[in-house]
């Protein structure tokens, strides 16, 4: 992991780069957490891990999948996730450090970008991590019917959603996965004019009966590019309690769902096979 430097905060680490399947992978230091990581994919930032705190959620888009996690379920009670994407498992993390004993199941197609995070950022040997290098897609078929409490859908090729992973045959795949009263949560990237956010959200609505979106309320209006996440059950979903902690957070966002989600989504048609399209590229300044 290159040589180590001497800190105020004790031992740090330099910065680790490496090629892998996706790009060029880089592990940077965090100043202010002394072991602390931020992972980027050819400068986009993917993933930001606290070995000491792995129930730390800095980006913003894994706190609200992190509030969908606290959720998904009593507190503390263990659950049976599925992580779709991995990137250097922060919400596995999570999951294990907030709800022990839990039983997980991470799909990252990436084998060298798993080979350097299991390296230098290795995982808890008590957590129940199992990670497996394949297609996310793959993956989940794999899954037993019935099997997952949360389906988790974080995964970018080149910071675009793959087009296979947005369409109604693959939810049908995530809710066989999930138990009756399971959640899918997804987290998406859209810009004006959000036509990619709009049909996934009609998407989804196809295969589930409560949909709800997470978002900052100047990317729901429009006026710049970002995260959005998308969150789906069978069950009523805890709408109320997501509003609160989403509301709450450092950088607030909104909770829509009913008949507000419905008109934001101006009859967007659902997405197929046939037609899915991976999700926009965000614009160069985005990552500046």
């Amino acid at each position: 992991m290159g040589r180590s430097r001497n800190t105020r905060r004790g031992q740090a680490a330099e910065a680790v780069v490496e090629a892998v399947d996706g790009g060029l992978a880089q592990l940077v230091p965090d100043r202010d957490r002394a072991r602390a990581w931020t992972l980027l994919i050819d400068g986009a930032p993917q993933s930001h891990v606290d070995l000491d705190d792995p129930a730390h959620l800095a980006f913003e888009y894994q706190r609200r999948l992190g509030h969908i996690i606290d959720l998904a379920a009593q507190p503390g009670r263990p659950v049976q996730a599925v992580h779709l994407g991995g990137g250097a498992f922060t919400l596995a993390r999570y999951t294990a450090a907030t709800r022990p004993r839990s039983t997980q199941q991470v799909v990252e197609r990436d084998a060298a970008l798993v080979q350097l995070v299991r390296r230098a950022l290795p995982l808890d040997p008590n957590a129940r991590i199992r990670v497996r290098s394949t297609d996310a897609r793959e993956g989940l078929a794999k899954i037993p019917d019935g099997w997952a409490d949360l389906v988790i859908v974080d995964v970018f090729s080149g910071a675009r959603t793959p087009a296979h992973l947005t369409s109604v045959e693959f939810l049908g795949e995530v809710r066989r996965a999930l138990k009756d009263g399971g959640l899918y949560a997804a987290n998406l990237a859209d810009g004006p004019p959000l036509a990619h956010l709009r049909g996934q959200i009609s998407t989804a609505a196809v295969v589930f009966s409560e949909v709800a979106l997470v978002a900052d309320p100047a990317v729901l209006r429009g006026k710049r590019f970002g995260n959005a996440v998308l969150v789906a059950s069978a069950h009523p979903l805890p709408v109320a309690e997501l509003t609160r902690r989403a509301a709450s957070d450092p950088h607030p966002a909104r909770v829509e769902h009913g008949r507000a989600l419905t008109d934001f989504t101006g009859g967007a048609a659902a997405v197929t096979d046939a037609a899915a399209v991976a999700s926009p590229a965000p614009p160069p300044s985005v990552f500046r």
